[in-house]
């Protein structure tokens, strides 16, 4: 079972279908106890950054899913999902992350259109069973404001560009992050949820 965790931040029925879709058990909770049982977390997501926190520490959410990363269990952050998976972010200066990667959150430029919302290409930095059957350059669907910037580039996978190089799927070890929302990317986007459940399943 997947454990989809509600933190009072949207897109969690469309995540659950998606991931049903490929035969999966979903399970959306606020419960420790069931994250805990879960043989994967998602942690899916729109909105601020601070909010996300405070939600998850009300929950008492924080413990368990540092708990379980530490322990190996595979994490999936999507779009705010992975962001929260960092240490920082511009958005809410006095918020603490996840801290499960090294780096901050950082606002698009004043030179982009911010949001950002649409689809965009995204380009592989390295061949990964992620990446696999998908061609570089398609598009994925992305809605932010915010980006993440890594301490360093080992844990970037995929990039786009809009007007500067956005990171936009990080790995590490058994840690996953998207910038894009995969559940609405179409083809594309299943695609990469199917890679990512058979690494999960490793």
């Amino acid at each position: 079972m997947i454990a989809i965790i509600d933190y009072g931040i949207g897109n969690l029925f469309s995540v659950s279908k998606a991931l049903n879709r490929l035969g999966q058990e979903t399970q959306i909770t606020c419960e420790p106890e069931t994250v805990e049982k879960a043989s994967a977390i998602v942690l899916p997501g729109v909105g601020s950054f601070g909010e996300a926190m405070e939600n998850l520490q009300k929950k008492e959410l924080i413990d368990v899913i540092l708990k379980n990363a530490d322990e190996g269990k595979p994490i999936l952050g999507i779009c705010l999902g992975m962001q929260i998976l960092f240490e920082r972010s511009q958005e809410s200066p006095h918020a603490k992350g996840l801290s499960l990667i090294q780096g901050e959150v950082r606002k698009l430029p004043p030179t982009n259109k911010i949001p950002h919302i649409g689809w965009n290409r995204i380009y592989f930095k390295k061949k990964t069973e992620l990446t696999e059957d998908i061609p570089q350059g398609r598009f994925f669907y992305f809605a932010h404001s915010y980006y993440v910037l890594p301490a360093d580039d080992q844990p970037i996978i995929g990039i786009c560009n809009y007007n500067l190089v956005i990171p936009a799927i990080i790995n590490q070890d058994n840690i996953w992050g998207v910038q894009f929302h995969p559940e609405k990317s179409s083809t594309w986007g299943m695609k990469f949820l199917e890679n990512w459940v058979r690494c999960m399943l490793k």
